[in-house]
């Protein structure tokens, strides 16, 4: 029983810092485009590939 006097405040600390990280990923911009990297695979690129000489 005794050991829910340490449970509890570090749980409770454990909460404290992921909300912390939350807003503070939030506010530094983590999560402003969400969609571009996912469709930036999918572009094609402009440039051909570079074609190496055997010779």
């Amino acid at each position: 029983m005794s050991i829910l006097y340490v449970l509890i405040p570090l749980a409770l600390l454990i909460l404290g810092a992921a909300v912390w990280a939350f807003f503070w990923a939030v506010s530094s911009g983590q999560f402003d485009d969400l969609d571009t990297p996912a469709v930036r695979i999918l572009m094609d690129d402009d440039k051909a590939p570079r074609q190496g000489n055997d010779e």
